[in-house]
This record gives C-alpha cells, structure tokens and sequence, in this order.
C-alpha cells in the first residue's frame, strides 16, 4: 500500500491511498460469502451460491462495492498510522480508481491537528484573587442558614414588600381563559420579582380575601410571551420570622453548642472554599498565560463542532430550568450578536487548550496508569452520585474511554504547567500552590481537585481549563439520566 499526503492548509490534508488488488482478497472472499447469504438462485441453499452465479446474477460491480466499504475504514486506519499524522473527526473519502484485478485506489480528507511546539514555559508568572474572608461574608453565610430555620407566621394585615402570600391566580386572553396558566394555593415572596412582572406591585397592600386585575406577559405555557388580563387573589398573608443568632440557634443548626463556635467553623469552611478557588484559578490563569505563547491555526470544522456542542448543552440546560433562550439573553443583558461571540470565543479557546495541552502530554512523554484512571473514574462518580462500577461500565460500553484517558493527560500536562508558573495573590505574596494543596488534603484526608473549587452556573465563555478538558464522564451520566427517564 502506497500513500502519499498532500497538505491541504495548515490544519487539513488530503491522503492518497494506492492498494494492490490483492490485498482486497480477504474482503471480496467475505463479500461473496455475504451476498451467498442473502440471494436466492433454485438449487443452490442460502450461503452456498458460487461466486460465479454471484457474479452473474447479482454483478461483480455489487461484489466490488461491497468488499471496498468493508476494507475503507481498515485501510484508511493503516494509512493514518504510516504517515503518522492526529486526525480529527471523519474524513471525506472518495474512492478514485477501481480496476477489477489491477488497482484500488482512494483519496481521503480530513482535519488534522497542527503541528508545533509548545514553547518554554518556566518564568511565567500570574496573579490571582486574595484568599481572604471577611466578616460580611462570615455573617452573610449565616444568614443564608437563618433563612433555612425561618418560620411562617399569619399577619392580619395587608401585603407587604417581603411578606409571603398564599395565591390564586387565573388568565385571560381576549376573554378566553388561559388554563395553564392558572394556579391555587400558591406561596409567594413577595418583592422577589421571581414570578410575572407586575405581580409584587399588584399584591403590595392586598388584604385576605382581596383580589385585583393587571396586565402582565405570560412566561411559560402554550400562550408564552402573550399579554394576558390576571386575577390574583390573596388568601393569606404570613411574615417570616428569623431565629436569633444565639446558641440556641448554633445547637439548632450545627453541631456546635456555642454561636462563636459556629461562626468559627463558617470561617474556616470559607476559608478553604477561597483557597481552592485559588487553585483553580491558578490553574486557568497558569494555561491562559501558556496559550498566550502559542499561535495555532485552528480547523474550522472542529471549532464550528464545538461551537454547536455549547450551543446544544445551554439549550438543555434552559429546557431543564423552563427558560427560553430569550429570557436568558434578557437575565445576562447581552444581545444574541454577543452570545454568539462569547461562544465562537470559548470554542476556539477550547480547541487550541487541547491541541496545546494534547502536545505538552507527548512532549512530556506523559502517560496514564490503570490507578489514574480508576481515581478519575471515582472521583466523577462520587460527584454524581452513582455507583463507580456502574460509571465504569458504562464508559466502557459507550467506548469513552479514550476521552477520559485524553482528559486525564490534559489534566497532567496542566499540573506540569502550574508547577512551573509563579503564582502571586494581588497582595504581592507568592503562593505555594503544592503546599496549599498539601495542607487541604490533611484537612480532609482526601484528594482534593482545585477545579471542583465551585460550583458555578455554567456560562457561555468558560474557563481556559474547563474549556480544555470538559469531563466525558459528566456528559455520560446526562446521556444514562436521559435513557432512564425514556424507560
């Protein structure tokens, strides 16, 4: 087998593949075998046609087709491997001679990764946020607890801005009533802005019992996005009620005695909640700085790949949370002219991440142990909460695999990177990102990954490390939640 490889623009070729008929032996032998199966000729039982029938009732064209699909994918693998170059996604194949007995011959084109170097990266310096707490945030954390142990008491009067008020609600349109748009027995804060526009400003000064009519625009149902007429009608009106933050409100909430002792233990849980945050942005900032180094064409069709992919998972995660994409664009205040942008950004941001960390791994000579591979695994399910065999099993069935062990390499390279990087806080002091590391791990005895520093709201422009190395394994269990739900 002869190819040769023509370099089509710095991120695609096109391979020329020259076969010696002969070697299309096994696949016509199996072709024949195949069609034997499938004809019927009087006098002759499936699967024992001779070739020669074959030939002439079926057609030797039909053979020759046959046995050129089944030995495409082997011989394009082979021609990959000998000219040693990364493929990216399927390629365009097109068979381009074909002579019974002589030559078979096809061209194939497809993206590639690019080549180059990945440049020095020692001396790179970058600067992340303090990791500091300070009292607003200690008190606000309690706060948010106080609001978990808040009770509901009936106030005989009218509605108030942060009063809770127990609803009905119906919609008209044109005089139709709107069905699904109507609701009894709901409980709203109010002031929260979290319903229909206009709803806080129609229930403020409503007493129990009290109804009233304003105009306001649907959110959800068949008739989304229309102005509606919509009755509410309070049926009662309740204040919350905050517990004092004694230590009788520490006993009730934690397992501390004292409200010293509680806020001690909310200072120390920020704390390291700040320093992991700090990790993670070590590592984010450490990759942006070496991308900074590096100018690499990117192939369109990857980016144009990954660009849809964003796209998809935003729209599921809207569906999931009943919002538009209309809503969301209004909520983020951005115009769908800027979300495309901050998505075609992250894309290529994502792309070049992995190439660039992709060839630190074989510069490096960075391998993947079995152990590393078990701990990933353990470690994606523990956050997901399933069992790790069953995890296990279903990124073997599903061959994703070679994605978590990319990703793991990813995230080795990266480690390397960091290693070498000078990480200062914006006070000026240097950070000892492996001693910070050291000092977590005692506290829980455990790994603790810097990129799981927070859990955030998944935007469209994403960090430079999530970007690069988004886990296989969390879009596995999306894809295993949803086969569930459809059983």
């Amino acid at each position: 087998m002869k190819t040769d490889v023509e370099e089509l623009t710095p991120t695609r070729v096109k391979l020329t593949v020259e076969v010696p008929f002969d070697e299309l032996k096994p696949n016509l032998d199996k072709a024949y075998k195949e069609i034997s199966q499938q004809v019927r000729i009087k006098g002759f039982r499936p699967g024992k046609v001779p070739a020669p029938l074959i030939d002439k009732y079926v057609g030797r064209g039909a053979v020759l087709q046959e046995a050129v699909n089944d030995a495409l994918p082997e011989l394009y693998g082979r021609a990959v491997e000998e000219t040693e170059i990364f493929v990216l996604g399927q390629p365009d194949v097109e068979v381009t001679e074909l002579e019974d007995g002589t030559q078979f011959a096809f061209t194939a084109e497809v993206d590639i990764r690019p080549k180059f170097e990945v440049p020095d990266y020692d001396g790179l310096e970058v600067v992340v946020e303090d990791a500091e707490v300070t009292d607003e945030q200690v008190e606000e954390t309690i706060g948010n607890l106080r609001e978990r142990f808040a009770s509901l008491t009936n106030a005989e009067r009218a509605v108030e801005e942060g009063d809770f008020a127990t609803i009905d609600m119906a919609a008209k349109i044109d005089g139709e009533e709107v069905e699904d748009a109507a609701t009894a027995g709901y409980s709203y804060e109010v002031g929260s802005k979290s319903a229909i526009e206009g709803l806080d400003d129609a229930l403020t000064g409503l007493a129990a019992g009290e109804d009233t009519t304003f105009t306001g625009t649907l959110p959800g149902g068949e008739r989304a996005g229309e102005e509606a007429e919509i009755t509410v009608t309070v049926q009662s009106v309740k204040v919350k009620n905050l517990p004092d933050l004694d230590d009788e409100f520490a006993q009730l909430a934690s397992e501390f005695d004292t409200i010293d002792e509680l806020r001690e233990d909310v200072r120390t849980r920020l704390g390291r909640q700040v320093k992991l945050q700090q990790l993670s942005e070590a590592r984010d900032k450490a990759l942006e700085a070496l991308l900074e180094k590096v100018d690499i064409p990117l192939p369109d069709k990857v980016v144009e790949e990954e660009v849809g992919r964003r796209n998809q998972q935003l729209e599921q995660q809207l569906q999931m949370a009943g919002m538009s994409k209309e809503d969301y664009l209004a909520e983020e205040e951005k115009s769908a002219e800027e979300f495309d942008t901050e998505v075609a950004d992250a894309a290529r941001l994502a792309v070049k991440g992995g190439f660039v960390l992709d060839q630190l791994a074989v510069q490096e000579e960075l391998g993947v142990e079995n152990e590393e591979l078990s701990e990933y695994v353990v470690t994606q399910a523990m956050q997901m909460g399933v069992q790790p065999q069953q995890l296990a099993e279903y990124l073997t069935q599903n061959n994703q695999l070679p994605a978590i062990v990319s990703e793991v390499l990813r995230s080795k390279a990266l480690n390397l990177v960091v290693e070498h990087v000078t990480v200062k806080d914006e006070s000026g002091n240097e950070i000892d990102v492996e001693a910070v590391q050291r000092e977590l791990n005692g506290e829980t005895g455990e790994t603790v990954q810097a990129d799981e520093a927070e859990e955030s709201e998944e935007a469209p422009a994403e960090t430079a490390e999530a970007a690069a190395a988004e886990s296989p394994a969390a879009e596995a269990k999306d894809e295993q939640d949803a086969k569930d739900k459809d059983a």
